[in-house]
């Protein structure tokens, strides 16, 4: 058995390199072998890049959160491509939209996500989707914008409706570890409903712990609990769910192994 965790947020869990590295060799014992690295500042993306530049198993995203839209930096766009031309990078983001943190306004945000998603279809890659209380704006910006490429709406919060909407957009679902918790209602049956070849998993980490470690700091090493959850919910083997899963996260990412 073997696990991609498509969304962490590794520099987040510890700043110390030794630490970094040891979250990933953590993650490898618990049959994580592949985690996609997630950073919600450019200055924190290219430190935690360096740091972790000998971890050959882990990839990169690069782009500007929403929560960065007040502040990203005059030269943000120059330093997304650059980072775009570094090796292991998979993906533009986290990018999106967040209406219930209200950072910046509305106006602000939308333009920063249509740029870097203009950005992405030039680049030829996908994108990494944060999407919070702005699911109409993101799907109605989405169904203009997208590229061949496709993208990812990460830590799925909508329902099932919505889910068929996404994936008419080439858009691949991906459950963190609020999929586990007894009164997502939404999530379960939408895991259990839209097919299984659209279907990622992250952890999300530090955040969104799966409920058999509540209390504790997410990390990479607990995305099997994510898997689990989903093949319960689908009464489908474990040991089908898992090799889909995992098959799914290469093909959206557009790697061979």
């Amino acid at each position: 058995m073997q696990y991609f965790d498509t969304h962490a947020h590794i520099g987040l869990i510890h700043e110390d390199q030794i630490e970094q590295l040891l979250i990933i060799q953590q993650a490898k014992r618990a049959e994580v072998t592949h985690i996609v690295s997630i950073c919600n500042s450019l200055s924190d993306f290219f430190q935690v890049y360096d740091n972790l530049k000998t971890a050959s198993n882990v990839y990169h995203a690069v782009g500007v959160s929403p929560s960065e839209v007040a502040n990203p930096g005059i030269d943000w766009e120059q330093k997304v491509l650059k980072g775009a031309g570094f090796d292991r990078i998979v993906a533009i983001g986290e990018i999106g939209l967040d209406y219930y943190r209200k950072f910046g306004d509305k106006k602000s945000q939308i333009e920063l996500f249509i740029h870097q998603l203009d950005m992405a279809k030039k680049l030829n890659l996908p994108v990494i989707i944060h999407n919070r209380e702005a699911g109409t704006d993101i799907m109605d910006i989405l169904s203009d914008r997208i590229s061949e490429k496709g993208g990812i709406l990460h830590c799925y919060s909508e329902d099932y409706t919505y889910a068929k909407r996404a994936l008419d957009q080439n858009l691949y679902i991906s459950f963190a570890g609020n999929v586990t918790y007894r009164n997502a209602k939404n999530l379960h049956e939408t895991a259990a409903r839209i097919p299984l070849d659209r279907i990622l998993i992250e952890t999300e980490s530090p955040f969104m712990v799966p409920s058999r470690y509540k209390g504790k700091r997410n990390k990479p090493a607990y995305l099997s609990e994510v898997a689990i959850a989903i093949a319960e919910i689908r009464g489908e083997p474990l040991e089908e769910i898992a090799p889909a899963l995992y098959e799914n996260s290469l093909r959206v990412f557009g790697l061979s192994e």
